[in-house]
């Protein structure tokens, strides 16, 4: 079998840590990477413009949002108003003049400092009161966007992205923007497989399990608790930036509101909680999967000359979207990133039940 452990014998502490010891999981990366990297020379653009450029932007989010309720324990449910405030804050720059590359980060260090000020909540309470204040924060975030004109230009004006250019590559095709996606979720994906071998995220995850106990040991939980907001806000800042710049091209106040931030929820939820590949496979869940049975309502109904109205029609792939997301909580709570651990776990050890864990 190719997928094994057996055969494996290491001689150095540099083999044993490293991200991927088996041959087959290493295979399996490089495979995803060719494949993500040759789609706009296979498929056709309309696919790549509308399947995969949005994966890879609300993976990018999840993971974002992820590091702080899966990494750090710490519920977050304005998270698409961080996004919002990454945009605004980029597309003001940009069509003021400041390159892309300044713009980005200028974005996400603006959403990272009114993330860390709403974060502050995290040191006095928990749970559902710091899921409230978070939840203060994207109505907040959303009034003042929506009427203040500076920001804006008012709660039904849309502001225009203009033409860019990331280290001199213009950003104007799907090609172009499609890679450059790419590359961003590549470099959040490679900071967070690296950041839990760290002194910070060791840290991170002794607030996670107790943070009275991670005190006791000698952890600072308020020093860690605003750098796991801080971050979290900075790579959201970020992916607003990209979302506006590569994928909207014009955005507006209403692109922000709260059913972002419970969609994007739902992705780290139903992919799985503190998992790394949890936001690939929930983001890809919640966006494809209206899709798809939005499609094959309408074949069914076709195909068996089902006269059903266009309200009802409209609503049933919600209805079986709705479904479906609770069928996967309840046959595994911890998300799709646990389904396909078990499957991994199964083929190391197949044949021999008796060895499974």
């Amino acid at each position: 079998m190719f997928y094994r452990r057996a055969g494996i014998r290491h001689t150095r502490y540099q083999d044993e840590r490293q991200l991927f010891p088996l041959r087959f999981d290493r295979f399996l990366i490089l495979a995803v990477l060719a494949v993500l990297l040759t789609a706009p020379l296979l498929l056709d653009r309309f696919y790549v413009a509308g399947y995969l450029l949005p994966w890879l932007i609300w993976s990018s989010a999840a993971l974002g949002l992820n590091f702080l309720m899966g990494g750090a324990g710490q519920i977050h449910l304005g998270y698409g108003a961080v996004m919002a405030i990454g945009a605004y804050g980029s597309v003001h720059l940009v069509r003021a003049g400041v390159p892309l590359e300044f713009a980005m980060i200028a974005g996400g260090l603006l959403s990272a400092s009114v993330g860390i000020i709403f974060g502050a909540a995290a040191l006095r309470v928990k749970g559902i009161y710091l899921a409230m204040a978070t939840l203060a924060m994207q109505y907040i975030v959303d009034f003042v966007i929506a009427q203040v004109p500076a920001i804006s230009g008012g709660s039904l004006a849309t502001l225009q992205v203009p033409p860019v250019t990331f280290l001199g590559i213009g950003l104007r095709g799907e090609i172009e923007t499609y890679y450059f996606a790419l590359g961003v979720c590549f470099v959040i994906t490679l900071f967070m497989l690296n950041v839990g071998r760290t002194s910070f995220g060791r840290a991170l995850a002794a607030v996670r399990e107790k943070d009275y106990a991670a005190q006791i040991l000698g952890v600072s939980v308020f020093k860690y608790k605003l750098l796991a907001f801080w971050v979290s806000s900075f790579i959201g800042g970020v992916v607003g930036s990209v979302l506006a710049v590569c994928y909207l091209r014009a955005i507006s106040p209403d692109q922000f509101h709260i059913e972002l931030s419970i969609q994007l929820l739902a992705m780290v939820i139903v992919g799985g909680l503190g998992s790394m590949l949890g936001p690939f496979f929930g983001a890809a869940l919640i966006l494809f999967a209206p899709i798809v049975l939005n499609n094959l309502t309408g074949a069914i109904a076709g195909s068996f000359g089902l006269a059903i109205p266009i309200d009802l029609r409209a609503h049933i792939p919600l209805i079986a979207y709705g479904a479906m997301v609770i069928g996967f909580l309840l046959y595994e709570p911890l998300g799709l990133a646990k389904i396909y651990a078990n499957i991994r776990n199964y083929l190391l050890v197949w044949p021999f039940r008796h060895a499974q864990r």
